[in-house]
């Protein structure tokens, strides 16, 4: 057969090819290159589950919720910029998937989740285990779908993808009927999208790339904040060359932590209500601030009417709805943040950066001296410090790169202030929606992504309890994640607010958790306690060299408070940092 002709029979095959529709599923997914899903198998999918049986080139993990695949897919799609995906099937299934998808949209990570639906005929007949997922998620997704032909599988799965990955990332649902599933099409999978309506902007405009360069030239008290979308735009590398150039300090947002390196001299670290002393103070009184990809949250702001109010902004974001929606800016920049750093790079003129550079100067030593200013830590009590703990699993484990998940609470905090990250996709938590549960199974997905790396989630007792059925996950597969309790016996964050704003009166914040050593060798895992500071690097050390999930039980202080500390309400230069009864310090850190 000639070259010609067996290319003609290749076509030919592929322009015939009928398949069912959860067959052009399995097919379409192999196109993307997807070669891990999450999921849970369910009655309206379970031709779907048919066609995974024996799949070697997609491995499926059985999640034991479904709240735990969506946030293991985002963990997965966090730590490789790649989209997570997820499967789950109609009704209840779809339902628990929401706190995830939610946690995927506000975050900005790339998630393509399926849900099952009823058969289309029972589609608003209150069908058994029906429900309006594409009405449900239609404010907490990117976009969604429910497919209605089975020949349209294919165009909406390519779309799917597409629209997850491309502009400001996010979740994508496609409700596919039971009968979609069921039914054949002619296979074709589309080489191409074609969605005119969606036309995402890369490239800044010329001229603001120019005046922002200019202005920041001019600039004596400049500071860079570095969000989220830096790392989404993979523009980490460039951000480090022009804060190097023009020698201007960066603070940054809890999703932008990495976006930076924090053990630079550069890094002010993170800003916010729980952020360092000299990153708030420097965000409040510089004269301009060049802002990479934030939403400007209220935990960055504070008290908007206050928040740089002295200061030129700039700001950077690909997703033009974020631009002046709660801070007005002087200079704004729709775009990918890589290509319009690289066009300031381009065009920098030293003889400019120089004028401004004995002003500057003084800046960077008004800031040395910010940097002075510590947290003092309570006096010494029979528990264990857990910002101690956090700073020791620092030192211990930093030299391993690591990829650190965490819950949502104090551990959350005292992590993102006391671990300096050098590498962007290393941190996943929870920003935007502050889901507690979401870091155990994320951390399941980044290490499903990096076989080969150290994870670790560092969890709360009342946030690990949330997911923490997917210790069933981790022994199912031998996912080896290493699960750092910090165990104060308290909703910790909310006793917090409790002791500060209502007068210590702890409403339902005591919380009563099982023996966790117990609990992890229940599940076949390795359960270990630590309750003093004799055994706490030793036992990190062991914990990280066993094989397989381990959990550890750190014994803390229970009243310990997070500190740096910006007051809901106030400005983020009104930092309080620690009570203000601390005669007898245990020690301080920065």
């Amino acid at each position: 057969m000639s070259k010609m002709s067996e290319s003609t029979t290749k076509e030919s095959r592929k322009e015939v090819r009928t398949l069912t529709g959860a067959e052009i599923f399995i097919e379409c997914l192999k196109e993307e290159g997807v070669k891990d899903i999450f999921g849970y198998p369910g009655g309206v999918i379970l031709h779907i589950y048919d066609q995974l049986y024996g799949c070697e080139e997609i491995k499926h993990y059985l999640v034991r919720h479904e709240q735990g695949a969506i946030h293991a897919a985002e963990g997965y799609a966090r730590t490789t910029g790649k989209p997570g995906v997820a499967l789950v099937t109609s009704g209840p299934g779809a339902c628990n998937a929401i706190t995830g998808i939610a946690n995927a949209y506000y975050d900005g990570y790339p998630l393509v989740v399926f849900t099952g639906q009823v058969a289309s005929s029972l589609i608003g007949n209150d069908a058994f285990q029906e429900a309006d997922i594409v009405g449900i998620t239609r404010s907490c997704c990117k976009h969604n779908y429910l497919v209605k032909n089975t020949k349209d599988l294919p165009t909406i799965i390519k779309e799917a993808f597409h629209i997850a990955t491309t502009g400001k990332p996010g979740p994508v649902v496609v409700d596919m009927p039971k009968d979609i599933l069921t039914d054949k099409a002619e296979y074709i999978y589309p080489e191409k999208v074609k969605l005119p309506g969606y036309n995402p902007n890369y490239n800044g405009h010329p001229l603001q790339v120019a005046k922002s360069l200019n202005l920041l030239n001019k600039a004596e008290r400049p500071v860079i904040l570095c969000g989220g979308g830096v790392i989404a735009a993979e523009a980490h590398e460039e951000l480090l060359k022009l804060a190097k150039i023009l020698n201007i300090p960066v603070a940054n947002t809890l999703m932008g932590t990495g976006g930076f390196p924090g053990t630079d001299e550069l890094s002010l670290g993170l800003v916010g209500m729980h952020g360092n002393y000299r990153a708030n103070l420097a965000m409040a009184n510089c004269d301009t601030l060049f802002a990479i990809g934030t939403r400007f949250s209220d935990r960055v702001t504070g008290k908007l009417s206050k928040f740089c109010s002295d200061a030129k902004i700039i700001h950077i974001d690909i997703d033009p709805c974020s631009i002046s929606k709660s801070v007005p800016v002087d200079i704004p920049i729709v775009g990918d943040a890589k290509r319009i750093l690289s066009d300031m790079l381009n065009i920098i003129n030293p003889e400019e950066i120089n004028k401004t550079a004995d002003k500057k100067k003084e800046w960077l030593e008004k800031i040395s001296e910010w940097k002075q200013k510590r947290v003092k830590v309570s006096a010494k009590t029979e528990k264990l410090n857990p910002a101690n703990v956090i700073q020791r699993i620092y030192e211990l484990t930093k030299s391993k790169d690591p990829v650190i998940c965490t819950e949502v609470g104090q551990h959350q905090m005292w992590t993102g202030l006391l671990y300096k990250f050098d590498k962007p996709r290393r941190f996943v938590t929870s920003g935007g929606l502050g889901t507690m549960g979401f870091g155990f199974p994320s951390a399941i997905g980044a290490q499903v992504a990096n076989p080969d790396k150290l994870v670790i989630n560092i969890a709360g007792d009342g946030s690990i309890q949330m997911n923490i059925q997917e210790l069933a996950t981790c022994i199912h597969y031998n996912i080896p994640v290493k699960v750092f309790i910090i165990n104060n016996g308290y909703l910790g964050m909310v006793r917090q607010w409790q002791e500060r704003l209502f007068d210590k009166r702890y409403s339902h914040t005591l919380m009563t958790g099982p023996d966790y050593v117990k609990l992890a060798e229940a599940y076949g895992a390795t359960g270990m306690r630590v309750a003093t500071e004799e055994e706490l690097d030793s036992t990190i050390i062991k914990a990280i060299e066993t094989e397989g999930p381990v959990f550890v039980d750190f014994i803390v202080d229970s009243m310990e408070a997070v500190f740096p500390w910006v007051l809901a309400g106030d400005p983020i230069c009104n930092v309080l940092m620690g009570k203000e009864t601390c005669d007898d310090l245990q020690g301080e850190y920065s």
